[in-house]
């Protein structure tokens, strides 16, 4: 009986080694497609696909190169996020004295944005007269590291902050010739302008916003404001009709803590849409949760010495979002990331979260096919591709991928073209 055992799982492992190899025509096959003669010679490509059932690596290629990133950044987040938050945010942490309460932010970026359940705030506040706020728990500046400074004005840079409100965005809509805005105060700061410009712009220093009547178009939907203290407590009173006031002081470690929304809807908008501040908004509440402080650096580093000491190759990891070029990281670690990721969540839930070729998410007009077959994270800035996530093939196994390139002197589409065409063949392969 024993012996009869012992040869069942001797031919279970045999056969699936036997789907966990590329034949020799098929590893050609992709040589070529990858190779010097191929599109891919021109720029930097790096790329690895990997068997989650037998763990072997079937094909790499500069898998052992650094590539900046993008918004694969988000899968780091995305894996912090899972292992420190659990199922739920922290929006405030908070003192009652009588009348007044005093409030610290833990990040949470809900309030006022786009279409998450209020995160009781107003509930909270509603005994108390007047509201005492502090943002000494705050150590990362508004703008991460390595973002570049003339994104300022673009949605997708939106500034950190303790407790952002609106998403930290002003919202712009046509009306006639000229834009109307939200929240109606900065309505005064808006101003016409004979320069051609077609959108509004902000000034690079302070909330002054400029457009011109002959060749507005209204296009950009919202504009970062530049966060400070004294406007969000201006812009808190108004939305709350209670008197909030500014007052720095650190917070007391007999303190209580308000929890917030659940995170898994927050987790899912950031990775369809590839929400930047949410992912920055995250970093920092990883930080809050683990640290009482506001610390994306700090908390990076905390996850680099313990839950990702691991990873082939150590990232250089320096923002939630992907947005600066100082991040670097591997393909190989890139793929060994995300396997963490798939060992750790319900195959449900995880392909809730990831875009899907042909049908959401930032992978809806790419990767089409009659049954999707790429689930992954996208990350694009100029001169910069990648794509990280899971491959179906024809069998209806799973194969986990890392697909980026660098340096590359055209459009992106281009790149994403032919990385369409190499992926289909991989699909079609296995």
């Amino acid at each position: 009986m024993r012996k009869t055992c012992y040869f069942t799982l001797l031919l279970l492992v045999l056969y699936n080694l036997s789907f966990a190899q590329l034949s020799r025509n098929q590893f050609i096959k992709l040589e070529e497609a990858l190779g010097e003669t191929s599109f891919f010679s021109g720029h930097l490509t790096g790329f690895m696909l990997y068997d989650l059932d037998s763990q072997l690596v079937l094909y790499e290629k500069n898998s052992q190169q650094r590539f900046i990133p993008a918004s694969t950044t988000k899968l780091f987040t995305l894996f912090s996020s899972l292992v420190v938050l659990g199922d739920s945010t922290q929006t405030l942490r908070y003192i009652r004295d009588g009348k007044t309460i005093r409030i610290w932010g833990s990040g949470d970026p809900t309030w006022h944005y786009k279409k998450f359940d209020p995160p009781g705030i107003a509930e909270l506040l509603e005994p108390y007269n007047q509201v005492i706020f502090s943002d000494a728990n705050m150590m990362s500046p508004p703008l991460g590291y390595g973002w570049q400074w003339d994104d300022y004005y673009y949605n997708y840079s939106a500034e950190r902050s303790s407790l952002p409100i609106y998403g930290n965005l002003v919202q712009v809509k046509k009306v006639g010739n000229g834009p109307t805005v939200f929240p109606s105060g900065f309505q005064a700061d808006v101003f016409p302008t004979e320069r051609t410009i077609r959108e509004l712009e902000r000034e690079f220093h302070r909330n002054r916003f400029y457009y011109n009547p002959n060749n507005f178009r209204g296009r950009e939907e919202f504009i970062p404001f530049i966060y400070t203290p004294e406007l969000f407590t201006q812009l808190a009173s108004e939305a709350t009709g209670k008197e909030w006031v500014y007052k720095p002081d650190s917070l007391p470690s007999n303190h209580e803590v308000l929890r917030g929304t659940l995170l898994f809807p927050i987790l899912k908008e950031m990775m369809l849409e590839s929400d930047n501040f949410l992912a920055e908004q995250l970093m920092l509440m990883i930080s809050d949760r683990l640290f009482q402080r506001l610390d994306t650096e700090r908390a990076i580093e905390y996850m680099l010495k313990t839950y990702l000491f691991d990873l082939p190759d150590e990232p250089q990891w320096v923002d939630g979002s992907g947005l600066s070029r100082h991040d670097l990281i591997t393909p190989r670690s890139m793929v060994a990331l995300f396997e963490k990721i798939y060992r750790m969540m319900p195959d449900q839930q995880l392909f809730e979260l990831l875009p899907a070729g042909g049908v959401s998410g930032t992978l809806e007009n790419s990767y089409k096919a009659e049954q999707p077959y790429i689930f992954g994270k996208t990350g694009t800035m100029s001169n910069n591709h990648s794509l990280v996530g899971l491959l179906k093939g024809k069998s209806g196994r799973y194969y986990c991928f890392a697909f980026m390139n660098s340096n590359y002197p055209y459009k992106a589409s281009e790149v994403r073209k032919e990385m369409e065409k190499v992926m289909m063949m991989v699909r079609d392969m296995l």
